[in-house]
């Protein structure tokens, strides 16, 4: 057992479980943690996707009593049970149908550091013209999830689709897409959580399949390990973002990407760093 493999993979679940659902881009500060910590191929693509589902048993965690009464009042016909999961799923599907027509085109050509900081740096500039307008706004239209009607949930759900650009951010699309098409703060980030379950678990049943030949027995650890602290830093994430949103903007995550986007570019056109896909 390679024990230094493990340490990297540990960190990149770390990574992976602090910002799924923060709307920095969790794709886009694995590709480039993988850069760091040399960690590249067609392997690692696929170990970046599954750990993913990591973020998804956090989410179990937390909205278990949610998911447990929606699942028990589908049988029996319960409105508010139906109308989520119908919403959750409209919500999904363009991004599903775009996702599984184009991502190997999209994985070839834009998964790269480059891509990623400039995609970073317009996703920042998007929340801060985001919240602004929120203030003109004034009080949101929508306080809570299951007041969602389908047709929010389509918008919300088109815009999630820029996130196949990596560097976006899934949560970050969804979240600014949900407070402009009216949802208060915390609709919108509990909504953004609610879509990443068939997202995720698509994307990583999906690339399983694809690429289950590259994989053998020996990266069961590798890939575990991954997994399980992607799962613990992503429910200790979960937790504070729903305290953070009651009182807070998004402003702060704005400026992050702002910042990190210019650091990478800076660093690699001083050649400080070597950044590769």
């Amino acid at each position: 057992m390679d024990i230094a493999l493990l340490i990297k993979a540990a960190l990149m679940g770390v990574v992976e479980g602090l910002t799924e659902f923060l709307p920095v881009s969790s794709t886009g500060h694995l590709i480039l943690a993988g850069a760091l910590l040399g960690l590249h191929g067609e392997k690692v693509k696929v170990f970046e996707v599954v750990i993913q589902t990591g973020a998804i048993f956090a989410i179990v965690s937390v909205y278990a009593q949610k998911l447990f009464d929606t699942l028990k009042g589908l049988p029996s016909g319960d409105a508010v049970a139906r109308r989520f999961t119908a919403n959750v799923l409209i919500g999904f599907l363009p991004a599903a149908v775009l996702g599984f027509l184009f991502i190997g085109v999209i994985k070839s050509v834009l998964f790269n550091p480059m891509v990623v900081a400039t995609s970073f740096i317009v996703g920042g500039l998007i929340i801060l013209w985001a919240e602004r307008r929120q203030e003109r706004v004034g009080e949101p239209r929508v306080q809570a999830v299951d007041d969602i009607g389908w047709a929010d949930a389509l918008k919300v759900g088109l815009i999630q689709c820029l996130a196949l650009v990596p560097g976006v951010s899934r949560s970050g699309a969804t979240i600014i897409g949900g407070l402009l098409v009216g949802f208060n703060r915390r609709t919108a980030t509990e909504f953004s959580f609610f879509l990443a379950l068939p997202v995720l678990v698509g994307a990583a049943v999906y690339d399983l399949y694809k690429h289950h030949h590259l994989l053998t027995s020996a990266d069961v650890p590798f890939f575990a390990t991954g997994l399980i602290v992607s799962w613990l830093s992503a429910w200790v994430c979960v937790r504070w973002l729903l305290r953070f949103v009651a009182t807070h903007t998004f402003r702060p995550f704005a400026w992050y990407r702002i910042a990190f986007g210019l650091v990478v570019l800076i660093t690699a056109q001083a050649g400080w760093i070597r950044w590769t896909a």
